[in-house]
């Protein structure tokens, strides 16, 4: 057996690493290479969360996605995991789990087989939604104490509240604590 001339096509894992590379290129996204073997490490952009930095794994047979969501939780952990497992309902192929830390994350195992730019653009379009779109609610039912103890301090000492804006509603106005 003679080893595959420079002529011969590229293998699966191969044909998937450049075609990340191609759509990261296209769609003008940040790509780099990752610590691991076959791993590749891309930023989606977002409107909640201001990006998702998304670990791709490609072996020899499947593309491992993964993609931090959220630290773990303050408070409220019952609720919070409730509600992210009520959402894998909706995911098509990927899952909220979280590491021994408590950090949710969201990963995914998908063969290289079809792995082309249209299942590219799905599958990051997926990730990003899963990971940007519920951001908010997740700050609120796992953070909600430390941003109004952040508020205040800032407020006190008129400091600038830009990051937390879109809470201004729950925050300006806490609750009566009686």
């Amino acid at each position: 057996m003679t080893a595959p001339g420079p002529d011969a096509a590229p293998d699966a894992a191969e044909r998937v690493v450049t075609a990340i590379r191609e759509y990261a290129r296209a769609a003008e996204l940040e790509c780099e290479d990752g610590t691991r073997d076959g791993e590749l490490v891309l930023t989606l952009p977002g409107e909640r969360k201001l990006k998702t930095v998304t670990s791709l794994v490609v072996g020899e047979d499947r593309l491992s996605v993964r993609a931090f969501v959220v630290r773990n939780p303050d408070e409220n952990h019952e609720k919070v995991y409730r509600y992210l497992l009520r959402r894998n309902l909706r995911l098509p192929g990927l899952a909220y789990a979280i590491d021994r830390s408590g950090d949710v994350f969201l990963t995914g195992q998908v063969p290289l087989a079809g792995i082309d730019e249209d299942y590219l653009d799905h599958l990051f379009g997926a990730v990003l939604t899963a990971c940007d779109e519920p951001f908010n609610e997740l700050l609120v039912l796992g953070f909600l104490t430390s941003m109004r103890r952040e508020w205040a301090w800032r407020v006190d000492r008129g400091e600038s509240t830009a990051n937390l804006e879109a809470f201004r509603h729950l925050l300006e106005n806490p609750p009566d604590p009686s």
